[in-house]
């Protein structure tokens, strides 16, 4: 990854953007350090404004340091080039703020930018930060309201210690990113399925697949962040998403996964892509009634072979794109793409990510390749690569 001054470069969702970061007095100014950084991780440009009564809570100097450029605090020059701007943070966002937003009133640097964003249609996220019961209030409600019905996007935590505290800094600029990017030609509606599967085997033992479900998580947050509408469907993971996705359904087992991706499927809003990074277990046993005494000695359980998701999900997919995942343990690569066109072929895939085991540990310096229906081939170095490209199949197919 690349290095901007005094942050490492993490994703490029925000790469070339231009977004003005606007501090409210509330105490949760203290975390617009850590916001500002976080918004260079993923290439965003800052440029920071803070209130009068915000810097009684940090300094200018500290957020001019997260940022990379000095804040604007009062009236200068450059106020008249508020246009070129890609999108705008208000965090915290105070009630006093969104108030005077919602009043008209153009009294600070910070109110005069955020109409001047309103005005030019950009993103606008605020970021309500105070007490509970002030939060209740019917007039902050009605507040709210009106920021909403004039475009705004809120993100609101729920309470904790009698407080609407501000969400993490990486919550709150993964919905940012995505925010900013849903205008970007070629959004889709996404479904990606991921994790393990288990089964049981008696009422307390089951059988399980590995699967940290670390791919497929990481898909679905890059394609959430680039502007995509993502339903993950979930089973077994030891690696949980690293912000909140808005829609994720739970499916443990491989016939809840198949009900759940059946469900998806027919829903009202029909994905156009499908994912399927899932392990589906391939095999499952006749369930033991009860719990399998501890001292009866050998155990013979039969594992009968399951449904295939890819096969049965055929029929509902009419009209979508699928890309599915191909995993060989032995044998050379040759074989290995061979079985991903015959996987193609069978599924009415578009693609194939394919991997030998020993690419997926990293044992070697290909971590997989993207077989195409049409027999090209992409070399993956990474699981940033691999998201990067499976992006970039979504936005142009």
């Amino acid at each position: 990854m690349s290095e901007d001054t005094g942050v490492s470069v993490i994703g490029d969702s925000l790469e070339g953007k231009r977004v003005i970061l606007a501090v409210s007095g509330g105490i949760a100014a203290t975390e617009s350090v850590k916001l500002a950084r976080e918004l260079r991780r993923h290439g965003a440009e800052v440029f920071p404004m803070m209130t009068k009564s915000a810097e009684k809570v940090i300094t200018p100097l500290a957020l001019s340091w997260g940022s990379g450029i000095d804040v604007v605090t009062d009236w200068d020059s450059e106020m008249s080039q508020l246009g070129g701007f890609d999108g705008l943070i208000l965090a915290p966002a105070t009630r006093n703020t969104i108030a005077k937003f919602v009043h008209g009133i153009l009294d600070s640097p910070i109110m005069m930018a955020i109409s001047a964003a309103s005005g030019s249609g950009i993103p606008i996220l605020f970021v309500p930060s105070m007490h509970n019961d002030l939060f209740q209030d019917k007039v902050t409600d009605d507040l709210l309201s009106d920021s909403v019905n004039r475009g705004v996007h809120m993100m609101i935590e729920d309470p904790q210690e009698g407080k609407r505290k501000q969400p993490d800094p990486v919550e709150i600029v993964a919905m940012f990113c995505n925010l900013v990017n849903r205008s970007i030609a070629g959004r889709k509606r996404v479904a990606i399925t991921l994790g393990a599967n288990a089964a049981p085997i008696d009422s307390i033992r089951n059988i399980v697949n590995t699967s940290s479900g670390n791919t497929g998580w990481s898909i679905a947050e890059y394609l959430h962040r680039m502007g995509h509408d993502v339903v993950c469907i979930s089973g077994i993971t030891s690696r949980k998403p690293t912000f909140s996705l808005p829609d994720i359904r739970i499916a443990e087992s491989s016939d809840s996964m198949l009900a759940e991706s059946i469900l998806v499927a027919n829903s009202e809003k029909r994905p156009e892509y499908w994912v399927h990074a899932a392990a589906i277990l391939d095999y499952s046993p006749e369930p033991f009634s009860g719990k399998f005494p501890s001292k009866s000695g050998e155990w013979v359980i039969t594992l009968k072979p399951t449904v295939k998701h890819l096969k049965e999900l055929k029929e509902h997919t009419i009209g979508a794109k699928r890309i599915a995942f191909k995993l060989e343990v032995n044998g050379v690569e040759e074989n290995l793409i061979d079985k991903s066109m015959d996987l193609i072929s069978e599924n009415e895939l578009i693609a194939v990510v394919a991997n030998m085991l020993n690419d997926v540990q990293g044992e070697t310096n290909s971590r997989c390749r993207i077989v195409f229906s049409d027999g090209k081939i992409s070399e993956i170095t990474d699981i940033d690569d691999m998201c990067l490209e499976i992006e970039r199949i979504i936005s142009t197919h």
